[in-house]
């Protein structure tokens, strides 16, 4: 028996074993042809998706044809084997009071269990054989940048998504065209961490997080990261039966290359008036190159007809921004200038808003990354979230990585899918689990001018 073979057989052993002898869900439909996932060619043991030197992707057919049961992860009626069970297992963090301006995050590096992220990878594939592969992305060198591996200093990956909460997606949301059974976190959940652990970002910045504590932070915590987590104070979740609290924004940067100087807890305000819109602002400290880095997550206000709201929360959050890159990191930093900026977000704005202007025109130096997708590095991409509701198809640009262009160089980008890719239904679907797409580069610091000389 190959090693392929047992690893499945144990799988299902202890899958029957922790859940009673649940069967296997029934076949789901076909949807499109695409039995591909990206994966990396620099590949650990296994297939799994670690990331190598020069980032390139390539496919692997998926196999439909073992019945394998499917294991419950982030319950706590039931939970997965293996890694996951040793990552769930270990002490969450307390939920503290989250709405002080600056909240120093709990030591997650206390009775943590390493988890492998190669295993945990192929768990997640196992409990996904019955759904097709996400669709094929690759990452790809901006075209007006300097070719691949031409950098002085290693790249930093930053991941943005708005994962879907899981109360909005069954409850709320409305996607007429997705199947409930689809949406289900018995298997979304996975979906969301085959995504995480195929590009293992070094930061990673998410949206619509409702299942933060019992499921993302411990983790999370176990393969390496440290959390902050950040409630929208009304969430729309609660409004919905059985929900797991209320979503937000959640900041994961890896303990290996950086450590954490200080973390601003922002309820967004408009008009002097205080907002349902949060971010996370924390400053690095990168251990690998000496540098000092911000990052920044938030999701602004939904909807059309909110157009001054977004635009004055944006404002807000600029400003907020301003004043702790110019004041972090001591009287050295004060000498050297403001530290370099990573905000990252769903801003439910298209390119034309008013919002977006700010951002693009701010005293901050910002820069959008996906502009560097584009031929004349001036246009966004076409969408980051194709949906269908009741209302109709909504196809759209909302979500971005801003960077301190002065002070920071994108070197890649993760693509995005062609409309073929996505599929008639859009998104979310069996081979999606999010309506807007995750986004990710890698970036580098630009050499100073006082490291030259």
């Amino acid at each position: 028996m190959n090693s392929a073979r047992r690893c499945s057989v144990l799988f299902s052993q202890m899958c029957n074993s922790s859940l009673g002898g649940q069967t296997a869900r029934t076949p789901l439909p076909p949807v499109g042809s695409a039995l591909t996932v990206a994966r990396c060619c620099h590949s650990g043991p296994g297939g799994s998706g670690v990331r190598g030197t020069c980032g390139q992707l390539k496919p692997r057919a998926a196999d439909s044809t073992m019945a394998t049961p499917v294991c419950q992860m982030g319950s706590s009626s039931s939970r997965s084997f293996g890694t996951m069970a040793q990552a769930l297992n270990s002490a969450t963090m307390a939920q503290p009071d989250p709405y002080t301006k600056e909240s120093p995050d709990q030591d997650l590096d206390q009775d943590l269990v390493g988890v492998d992220p190669d295993q945990l990878l192929r768990e997640c594939e196992l409990a996904l054989q019955r759904r097709p592969a996400r669709p094929r992305r690759d990452l790809v060198c901006p075209r007006l940048v300097a070719p691949c591996g031409h950098k002085h200093n290693p790249s930093i990956r930053v991941m943005q998504w708005n994962i879907l909460a899981q109360a909005l997606g069954e409850g709320k949301d409305g996607f007429i065209r997705c199947p409930l059974e689809a949406l289900s976190w018995h298997e979304r959940k996975y979906q969301i961490l085959e995504e995480i652990l195929t590009y293992r970002p070094d930061i990673l910045c998410l949206q619509e997080v409702d299942h933060y504590y019992d499921t993302f932070q411990p983790i999370m915590a176990s393969l390496g990261y440290h959390g902050s987590f950040l409630p929208k104070p009304w969430s729309p979740c609660l409004d919905v039966e059985h929900n797991n609290g209320p979503d937000g924004c959640a900041l994961f940067y890896r303990r290996s290359r950086f450590s954490l100087h200080s973390t601003a807890h922002l309820r967004l305000s408009a008009m002097m008036l205080p907002t349902n819109q949060v971010a996370i602002a924390q400053t690095l400290h990168c251990q690998v190159t000496g540098r000092w880095l911000c990052v920044a997550v938030t999701h602004l206000k939904a909807r059309s007809g909110w157009e001054r709201l977004r635009s004055a929360q944006g404002a807000d959050l600029l400003q907020s921004l301003q004043s702790i890159t110019s004041h972090c990191g001591g009287q050295k930093q004060a000498e050297m200038g403001a530290i370099p900026l990573v905000v990252c977000g769903d801003f439910n704005a298209e390119p034309s808003e008013d919002v977006y202007k700010r951002f693009s025109s701010s005293p901050l130096g910002l820069s959008s990354a996906y502009k560097l997708l584009s031929c004349d590095g001036k246009t966004e991409p076409a969408y980051t979230t194709w949906k269908i509701r009741p209302s109709g198809e909504s196809c759209s640009t909302l979500d971005y990585i801003w960077y301190s262009h002065d002070a920071l160089s994108v070197e890649t980008l993760l693509d995005i899918p062609t409309e073929e890719q996505i599929g008639p239904d859009r998104l979310p679907s069996y081979h999606y689990p999010s309506d807007h797409l995750s986004l990710l580069c890698d970036v580098s610091f630009r050499e100073e001018p006082h490291r030259l000389l």
